[in-house]
């Protein structure tokens, strides 16, 4: 299992635009429709990585937590099918609805989306303020398979917080850590 950090994109840069077809309702979606006028939360994750299974549960209750506060969450996935038939767009509706997304997740079949964002793994966590600039990229917490950690998602939590209170983040921002996507 690689173990693939974050890029980064810089504090501040402006969400890239997209409109990506979502796996669970069949429908093109754009971050336009997406988008919340408080927080939107971008994830890039997939069906077969270890990291990801390590923190899907962690997700769904963060989602359903902030949600309720007026929060979007997206999750997209831009692997290679070709190569990793297990994250097809017919296995990643599967995948959303054996546990729990309460999101869309987009399939991202050209790469282009991730390319824009700078993913370099999965997971792979964007938050973007009112404005969709970028508040916070990192990772949901500090617990990784095999490390012991329990997931508390404490580190996208807190920025969340703080984005909500109109605040800017405090929270250190420690890349993410995953396999890498898995390019073409």
């Amino acid at each position: 299992m690689a173990r693939t950090p974050s890029n980064m994109l810089p504090l501040g840069t402006p969400a890239p635009d997209f409109k990506l077809p979502d796996t669970i309702s069949g429908k093109s979606l754009s971050l336009a429709e997406l988008k919340s006028d408080k927080a939107t939360v971008i994830m890039f994750i997939c069906n077969h990585c270890p990291f990801v299974k390590h923190v899907d549960e962690g997700i769904v209750s963060l989602a359903k937590d902030y949600q309720a506060k007026g929060v979007s969450f997206i999750a997209i996935s831009s692997n290679d099918v070709e190569n990793y038939p297990q994250d097809s767009p017919e296995l990643m509706k599967e995948e959303a609805e054996k546990v729990g997304y309460t999101f869309p997740y987009l399939y991202d079949e050209t790469q282009q989306v991730a390319k824009a964002y700078d993913a370099a793994c999965t997971p792979d966590f964007y938050v973007f303020d009112a404005d969709l600039k970028c508040a916070y990229r990192g990772q949901l917490d500090d617990s990784r398979p095999g490390n012991g950690k329990p997931v508390t998602s404490k580190d996208l939590r807190a920025a969340l917080d703080e984005i909500l209170e109109g605040k800017p983040v405090s929270t250190p921002q420690i890349p993410s850590l995953g396999c890498n996507i898995k390019w073409k």
